[in-house]
């Protein structure tokens, strides 16, 4: 059995109007990454209100910095916005990456070049191994971009449709996490 990792836990200002769950119902890990330059950066999205009638925004459950800081901003019991149709059964986590910043929608800027550094990809296994002995109904582990295939108009031209949503990105080790998520806890 692994020892959990530090998580800095901060929640989000409208993180008590986020639904309840229960722990059985979660059977998914999505990975996300920020497309975003920091954590600061990040923070300020995740508290902006994108749902007023809620009062919430969209924000992972998780946020895991390139210096391989882990922070909670929701808790993994409340269904966090974080991709669309899944987010009753899911835990978002997002890893601090440009991704596509700041020319997310424009068709010649499709490109993640931003590697994920070793630490990083470290928290995310000792995160990862802590939700699964934590949730033993977790089974399945997906990138936003296997769940959000939806196009948009490309910024730079309208009559070229682009990913909304590309993100781990190319960059990501899927095969290293994987072969963790596989292990027994």
């Amino acid at each position: 059995m692994h020892a959990p990792p530090f998580v800095h836990v901060d929640p989000l200002s409208y993180e008590a109007r986020l639904a309840r769950r229960e722990p059985g119902s979660i059977d998914l890990v999505v990975i996300h990454c920020t497309e975003l330059p920091d954590l600061a950066t990040a923070r300020e999205y995740g508290e902006r209100i994108q749902h007023p009638e809620a009062r919430t925004g969209n924000s992972g459950h998780f946020y895991v910095d390139r210096d391989g800081r882990i922070e909670q901003w929701v808790d993994p019991l409340r269904i966090a916005n974080h991709v669309r149709g899944h987010n009753p059964r899911s835990i978002g986590i997002e890893l601090v990456n440009l991704g596509r910043y700041p020319h997310w929608f424009d068709s010649r800027h499709q490109v993640m070049t931003e590697p994920y550094p070793d630490v990083q990809v470290d928290a995310l296994l000792a995160l990862l191994a802590h939700l699964r002995a934590t949730f033993p109904g977790l089974r399945d582990l997906a990138g936003h971009e296997d769940l959000d295939r939806d196009e948009v108009a490309a910024s730079d031209d309208p009559g070229t449709r682009i990913r909304r949503k590309l993100d781990p990105g190319v960059m990501f080790p899927w095969d290293r996490v994987r072969s963790g998520w596989a292990r027994p806890i």
